[in-house]
């Protein structure tokens, strides 16, 4: 039921096991996950928003299939570092979820994600609709593997010094 910054919330997640990385729009949640060791994050899927109960349900049931030890969720900062409405929302799904689970959710700074994926998949000629179908998934990727990238950083380098 913990809820708190990437930092925070790292150290209570096993060693070993799949984080899944949330993407939350209004419509829509992009998942990605990563591999057990956590250094790849992919597109899962995008769950089409209906309830909240319905949405827990799907997200609760990705994160056993994959057999996760936790979640990253990205919160939409504002560019000065203020947090607005999406933001506040954001806190809110993370507080009502941690209720439904015991794994860990860490919330990860996601300014510009879906500008950087939207960019990427417009370079790869990637058609409009197509890109609607995805970006979301590409997204949450986008933003778990930041999360992967920020705790690769932080974990002790083999043959380095304490």
């Amino acid at each position: 039921m913990a809820v708190g910054t990437l930092l925070d919330i790292a150290p209570q997640w096993a060693p070993r096991g799949a984080l899944i990385g949330l993407d939350l729009g209004t419509k829509t949640i992009g998942v990605a996950a990563s591999d057990p060791d956590r250094k790849l994050a992919a597109g899962v899927e995008t769950v089409a928003r209906t309830n909240f109960t319905a949405d827990a349900r799907r997200l609760l049931a990705l994160a056993t299939e994959r057999k996760a030890a936790g979640f990253v969720l990205g919160l939409p900062v504002n560019m000065d570092g203020s947090e607005g409405p999406r933001a506040q929302s954001t806190r809110a799904f993370a507080r009502n979820f941690a209720k439904l689970t015991e794994l860990p959710i860490a919330l990860w700074d996601e300014r510009l994600s879906t500008a950087a994926v939207e960019r990427e998949l417009i370079a790869i000629d990637m058609s409009r609709a197509r890109r609607a179908e995805v970006i979301d998934q590409h997204a949450a990727a986008y933003i778990l593997q930041g999360a992967l990238d920020r705790l690769a950083r932080l974990a002790p380098q083999p043959g380095s010094q304490k």
